[in-house]
């Protein structure tokens, strides 16, 4: 797959008419051979899947879709400066991730507060990631990955992160499942019978950044959503209760991901818009359910 990406990359000026544009997009020659050299890739994207599906509720209880995109960006600028630097990648993704997280976690649930400070930090960390990336000599493959993922290149050293990120990220949810829940539901009631609100935000935004720092380096720092938000909003669309819309979450992270990288297998293409379209086709199908549930009478809670 890697010589066949590189080797589309360098003559791409058939245009995208005719049968090369589709035999480009989806190309199952040697597919066998293939398969069995994304293992890594498979075993990430499952990683990263599990803690976006498990994430992605408590994103949109708690309105912070926003929020995800913010912190991608950050995660982009520490990656990026990583790369510049000739250090670990993944240890600089996590490092601007958790800076932006601890800072709009602190601002608890002020949600005005809040997105004034996304909206400031969005552009400067996007900012910050250019320079970096403009600075940088190496490879442009490394430059383009950290923008829309490079999941064809996810060695044994990155996996082991991705999967210490994965385990992290699944305990502090359970830990904090059931306060974090009434918490998001209620932050005011939560409050009164002594919830403490506050730390609940901010531990909670700190589980979000490692999560979105383990995304980025799969599907990228422009298109993060597509894990954080997509399944969880599609999921909400289809059922009203908590537990159901967690299990479909995963479920429907879990398909966009893994049947993302099986369909570019055989591709000359990045990963990530494969994963993003089946996504919001799964998200389109839901929305589409639950306008016919509303006029049936059932209710389910929009997204």
């Amino acid at each position: 797959m890697l010589t066949r990406l590189i080797a589309a990359q360098g003559t791409s000026a058939g245009g995208i008419g005719g049968g090369s544009f589709w035999h480009r997009v989806f190309n199952f020659s040697d597919y066998g051979r293939l398969l069995s050299l994304v293992h890594n890739s498979l075993l990430a994207g499952a990683a990263v899947a599990l803690i976006g599906g498990l994430i992605g509720p408590f994103v949109m209880m708690r309105e912070l879709p926003f929020a995800v995109h913010g912190i991608s960006e950050l995660s982009f600028a520490g990656a990026s400066g990583a790369l510049l630097a000739g250090t670990d990648v993944v240890a600089g993704a996590l490092g601007g991730s958790l800076v932006a997280a601890f800072l709009l976690g602190a601002l608890g649930e002020r949600a005005r507060e809040r997105n004034s400070a996304i909206g400031v930090l969005m552009p400067f960390g996007l900012g910050l990631g250019v320079l970096f990336l403009a600075l940088y000599r190496g490879r442009a493959g490394n430059k383009f990955g950290l923008l829309t993922g490079q999941i064809v290149a996810v060695d044994t050293p990155r996996l082991n992160w991705l999967l210490g990120i994965a385990a992290l990220v699944t305990v502090a949810l359970h830990v904090m499942w059931r306060p974090l829940t009434f918490a998001s539901v209620d932050p005011d009631v939560a409050a009164a019978r002594g919830v403490p609100t506050r730390l609940l935000s901010v531990a909670f935004m700190l589980a979000l950044g490692l999560a979105v720092a383990g995304a980025v380096q799969i599907i990228g720092a422009l298109l993060v959503l597509a894990l954080m938000v997509t399944p969880a909003g599609a999921a909400m669309h289809v059922s009203a209760s908590p537990a159901m819309v967690t299990i479909l979450s995963l479920i429907f992270a879990l398909t966009a991901t893994l049947g993302g990288i099986l369909l570019a297998i055989g591709s000359s293409l990045p990963i990530s818009p494969y994963i993003t379209t089946l996504s919001f086709l799964i998200y389109v199908v839901c929305r589409l359910i639950g306008v016919w549930r509303d006029r049936r009478g059932w209710t389910a809670r929009p997204a």
